[in-house]
C-alpha cells in the first residue's frame, strides 16, 4: 500500500541523497515539486512529488546532467514528451529486485 505523504527524510532515504539536496531541489523547482506543510511547517511530499524527485535524481546521477538541464527535461516531458526516464527508473527497480532474489538464492 502506497503512502499518502512522505517526509523530507523519507524522500532523501529513497533517493540516497541528503535532506539538504532534496530541500534544494524542491526549492529550485516549485512548479514541478509542490510539498504540503503540516502544522509544524514540515514539508510533506506526495507520491507524484517523489516520482519527480526520482526522475531528477536519474537525470542528474545516472545521465550526468546538471540540475538546470534535468529540470528543463522534466518540464519538456510534462508538456507531452516521451517517458524514457520512467521506463529506465522502472527497469532499474526491477534489476534491483532481481539482484535481491539472486543474492538470497
Amino acid at each position: 500500500m502506497a503512502k499518502i505523504c512522505y517526509t523530507i527524510g523519507e524522500v532523501a532515504e529513497i533517493l540516497g541523497e541528503s535532506t539538504s539536496a532534496v530541500r534544494f531541489w524542491a526549492n529550485t523547482y516549485p512548479d514541478l515539486i509542490n510539498p504540503m506543510r503540516n502544522k509544524k511547517g514540515n514539508r510533506l511530499f506526495s507520491p507524484d512529488d517523489v516520482e519527480t524527485f526520482k526522475k531528477l535524481h536519474y537525470y542528474i546521477k545516472e545521465r550526468g546532467m546538471t540540475l538546470d538541464g534535468a529540470g528543463k527535461m522534466l518540464k519538456n516531458k510534462a508538456e507531452g514528451g516521451d517517458n524514457r526516464a520512467q521506463v529506465a527508473l522502472r527497469l532499474k527497480e526491477i534489476r534491483d529486485m532481481l539482484q535481491q532474489v539472486h543474492d538470497e538464492i
